[in-house]
């Protein structure tokens, strides 16, 4: 199977949960989230690098926290009221991609999601497996292995 190809299940459909980093519209594969909880206090890691807020004890497992939008090359996330951790499991071990906003579930039909373009909005392509178009938005879909790379 390709990098970038995208998992066809029995009804050719995905969930998507999508978020904000700034006024970019993300999505990620429902499957790929844990748990979607408030911002906490983390705890700081020295040499750690720039995109790493921190640690936080998740019911007695440690969590990396990220700033997605440092990470993807874009201003960081302002903590806010709004801001939220997507809990997500990465090979062995849990993170979470800090965001500006939480928005909705949706349904994309695999086949009308499309190749990434090299520029989202700011975003560098590499970081998504795609885009889908709804009525009103582009939503770009989230390449968690890509993101985590360490470039």
């Amino acid at each position: 199977m390709e990098k970038n190809s995208l998992e066809k299940n029995d009804n050719n459909v995905m969930e998507l949960a999508t978020f904000f980093i700034g006024d970019a519209l993300c999505g990620i594969d429902i499957l790929n989230i844990q748990e979607i909880n408030r911002h906490m206090e983390a705890t700081w890691v020295p040499q750690a690098p720039d995109y790493v807020i921190g640690v936080i004890n998740l019911r007695g497992r440690i969590v990396s926290i990220i700033d997605l939008g440092k990470k993807l090359g874009l201003s960081p996330i302002k903590k806010s009221k709004n801001s939220r951790n997507i809990i997500i499991q990465s090979q062995d071990e849990q993170l979470g991609f800090m965001v500006d906003l939480i928005s909705d579930v949706l349904l994309a039909e695999i086949d009308k999601i499309e190749p990434a373009p090299a520029n989202i909005g700011g975003l560098q392509g590499r970081y998504f497996k795609g885009v889908f178009k709804t009525k009103d938005s582009l939503i770009g879909v989230l390449d968690i292995d890509e993101a985590l790379k360490n470039q």
